[in-house]
């Protein structure tokens, strides 16, 4: 059976791993229960996929979405792997080509949703068809507290008691009380091999940046990427309309997705996504988990999403490739008190809404952060990272300021009012404007009236919204979003502890140019490339990145491979794929292709392919004898292959191979090339 490093470089295009792939395909290929927490797009797919190929039988792939399992097998198949799937999306004659590819015993990863657990005749299925592993995606689902919580998954445990097969558990972000539930439910508790691995993307560049006609903002940044697919999420169904509305009209490719449409609409945007090039979804966090096109340039958040954890995953949905790829999160004192609002009302026992305020309190910590937002998120997972340089603040620090004194101000106006008000009527109070509001209540008569004017208005809205995002200050939806300060504010009023907060200045949106992929000389034959990409896609009816996808074609224009063996070493071109399309791109490339034996085509980018050119020399000088007066002799194209693969180590060997007439004439010659190349 090949290695792991084979099938790598053979199926997947790829000449090393990724960081800590290569001992977690080991462990799980080995037998191990294994749980590894990975990054968003670090390549987990590959940490189940290969170690079913390396081992004998079926691997079983409990997936949650059918479009992610669809995606999923297409790569495969376009790999040369033998994939299916059974999901209720299926036509008849899928189902029936998968049941064939299992009864024949070609089928290596089969994948399932998790409601198809339920039934008695699938666990039959799958003792008869010989499963030797199974492989959780998106293992978080199983916790009930989750936000992607999915009932089914909790039948997966019984399974593999059933089956008495090694699970492998998989997840991009998983805090310690997911972990636990997940080593519970899945592993009956005994802890399995564990793998937790870096959570940087440090392709990802992250932006934050306080709202200020929040509509003209995501206009902008999209704007500066036309031509890039790209996701901006949105807080409401409505506005997921209202944008994409607003983004077509500016003339970009643009459509909505959300869990009000009908599911034929939901999936006609899904196959749209994942076929054409360019295109925006505006959507809700309905569009999530099933999302797994690696060219995604860029995400957007038009309103706050409602934890640290939620806006890892969805930012990291962007740059799976690993090619440069761009991120901006919107967020205003709206979006706070909304998402403190939906905790506090919530029907989770007390213990679940404070870790909740926590994970947003986290998250507000990022959006208000005065330094590296790489430190700050990775922070969060447990990590220490010097600055990246490849974020807001790092390229552009904030100008700031000591604020202690005018949050002590804030917080007396809110003390001083009774914690009855929100935020526009305590800036009117400090500012000295006496409101028909202001003077109906007697509050300019407070000691507080007026001892904020030497702030704007814009001033004082960020001091009161960074408030917010540091959880100095509460809305209580119990007063109609009224202001109260929380006890962790109470050391500032006492001048205990001093706070720094970001001087507000006009908002811009932030790197109004996209990054370049590649300079300025490489961009016209990126371009063609990409027109190459898209025309094989479409006659193959399969999205463009199951061709090849951004980085490997960056990685051609960069290069510029001359032949088949350089095509071959580019990263992300296994065997099959340099079989089916390696000519088309090189003709792109070069504006021809060299023609070469199939049998030469099939070594393109091994060592064997050199030694087989090698060979090809030494049987030309003597294919008419060493005297060159002999009748013409030459070894079939086959036979050279056989030579350059299985590189017998003597003229025994030789013989038995290539047989005693060619060993004759060509003996020597050959074995003097197989020893030169040891």
């Amino acid at each position: 059976m090949p290695s792991a490093a084979t099938l790598l470089r053979d199926v997947y295009g790829f000449d090393a791993f990724r960081p800590g792939q290569e001992e977690i395909v080991h462990t799980v290929a080995s037998g191990c229960n294994t749980l590894a927490i990975m990054p968003t797009g670090g390549g987990k797919s590959l940490c189940f996929q290969l170690p079913a190929l390396l081992r004998d039988g079926v691997t079983v792939v409990i997936s949650p979405l059918i479009a992610l399992m669809r995606d999923q097998v297409r790569g495969l198949r376009a790999a040369g792997v033998e994939a299916g799937a059974l999901t209720s999306g299926n036509t008849e004659e899928e189902t029936a080509e998968v049941w064939q590819a299992l009864e024949a015993g070609r089928l290596k990863l089969l994948y399932m949703a998790p409601e198809r657990l339920a039934s008695g005749a699938t666990r039959g299925m799958l003792r008869r068809i010989g499963v030797s592993l199974i492989a959780v995606d998106e293992a978080h689902c199983v916790s009930q507290w989750g936000h992607d919580f999915r009932p089914d998954y909790l039948a997966i445990g019984e399974l593999r008691r059933a089956l008495g097969v090694p699970l492998a558990a998989f997840t991009a972000t998983a805090d310690a009380e997911t972990q636990a539930e997940i080593v519970d439910k899945l592993f009956d508790g005994q802890p399995p091999q564990t793998f937790l691995h870096g959570f940087d993307r440090p392709n990802i560049h992250l932006a934050f940046s306080a709202k200020d006609a929040p509509r003209q903002q995501i206009m902008g940044f999209a704007a500066a990427r036309k031509g890039q697919s790209g996701i901006v999420y949105c807080g409401t169904r409505a506005k997921t309309e209202s944008l994409a509305q607003a983004l077509s009209q500016a003339g970009h490719n643009a459509c909505a997705y959300h869990g009000g449409m009908e599911p034929q609409a939901r999936r006609r945007v899904e196959h749209r996504f994942n076929t054409e090039d360019g295109l925006i979804v505006v959507a809700t966090v309905a569009f999530g988990m099933g999302v797994d096109k690696p060219d995604i340039r860029w995400v957007a958040h038009a309103d706050l999403p409602k934890s640290i954890e939620a806006y890892y995953q969805e930012i990291g949905r962007a740059g799976r490739d690993g090619a440069p790829a761009e991120t901006l999160t919107l967020f205003g004192p709206d979006d706070i008190r909304l998402r403190r609002s939906q905790i506090d009302e919530g029907l989770a026992p007390p213990a679940r809404r404070m870790a909740d305020h926590g994970r947003l309190n986290a998250l507000l910590g990022l959006a208000e952060a005065l330094t590296c937002r790489r430190v700050t998120l990775l922070g969060y997972f447990g990590e220490t990272a010097e600055p990246c340089g490849n974020c807001d603040l790092c390229e552009t620090p904030p100008e700031t300021f000591d604020g202690t004194e005018a949050v002590q101000k804030a917080l007396s106006a809110i003390l001083r009012t009774e914690e009855r008000f929100g935020a526009g009527h305590l800036i009117d109070i400090l500012m000295g404007n006496a409101t028909d509001k202001v003077r109906a209540r007697g509050h300019d008569n407070l000691p507080t009236f007026g001892v904020g004017r030497d702030m704007d208005k814009r001033g004082w809205q960020g001091v009161f919204r960074q408030m917010l995002g540091h959880d100095l200050v509460r809305p209580d939806p119990e007063r109609h979003g009224a202001l109260v300060m929380t006890e962790a504010a109470r050391p500032i009023l006492r001048a205990e502890t001093p706070i720094h907060l970001r001087r507000e200045v006009a908002t811009r949106t932030p790197r109004p140019a996209a990054r370049a992929l590649v300079s300025e000389e490489d961009a016209p034959l990126l371009s063609a490339l990409k027109a190459k990409r898209r025309a094989l896609a479409e006659a193959a009816g399969v999205p463009a990145y199951i061709v090849f996808n951004d980085r490997t074609l960056i990685e051609m224009a960069e290069t510029r491979p001359a032949n088949l063996d350089a095509m071959a070493r580019v990263g992300g071109v296994g065997a099959t794929k340099l079989e089916r399309y390696g000519t088309d791109f090189l003709e792109v490339i070069n504006g021809e292709a060299e023609q070469l034996h199939p049998k030469r085509r099939k070594l393109a980018g091994r060592a064997a392919g050199e030694l087989y050119d090698q060979l090809i020399e030494a049987q030309a000088r003597l294919s008419r004898g060493p005297e060159g007066i002999d009748k013409p002799l030459s070894c079939s194209a086959s036979l050279l292959a056989r030579v350059a693969s299985q590189r017998p180590r003597d003229s025994d060997a030789l013989a038995r191979l290539i047989g005693e007439k060619y060993a004759e004439r060509f003996g020597p010659a050959f074995l003097d090339v197989l020893r030169m190349a040891d």
